[in-house]
């Protein structure tokens, strides 16, 4: 395996843990029961549970780019030591994400999510002009 298919298998790890990390703060807000009912309409969430889906919905946004850049890098042979270290950083940078997003720290949330983007852009670029 790639280091690149190594760190895409680690960003599906982040999604699961984010997926479980937000379902556990939503619990926490409406009660197991209120977990279990479609949960139409508005609901009474707290500030984290409301961080934590929004996080969620960015890492799920951001993870489409990454799975192409990394079939790129793969479908071209252009992968290699700088390709690696870009699959690696963007996946640092989703982990880091969560708990800055969650937690709040401003302005390095965006700065972390910048990185894990240029990151993603890199590979693209790399697989382009390789």
């Amino acid at each position: 395996m790639t280091y690149e298919l190594a760190a895409l298998a680690a960003t599906v790890l982040i999604h699961v843990f984010a997926v479980m990390w937000s379902q556990k703060s939503l619990e926490a807000d409406i009660g197991h029961e209120g977990n279990l009912k479609p949960r139409d309409g508005d609901l009474d969430l707290g500030q984290r549970t409301q961080r934590l889906r929004r996080a969620l919905g960015n890492h799920t946004e951001n993870i489409g780019p990454f799975i192409i850049a990394v079939v790129l890098v793969q479908f071209t042979e252009t992968n290699g030591w700088f390709t690696a270290l870009c699959a690696w950083i963007f996946v640092v940078a989703r982990a880091l994400y969560l708990p800055a997003y969650a937690f709040g720290w401003v302005p390095w949330r965006s700065v972390i999510f910048m990185i894990g983007f240029l990151a993603t852009i890199a590979m693209i670029v790399r697989s382009l002009f390789g």
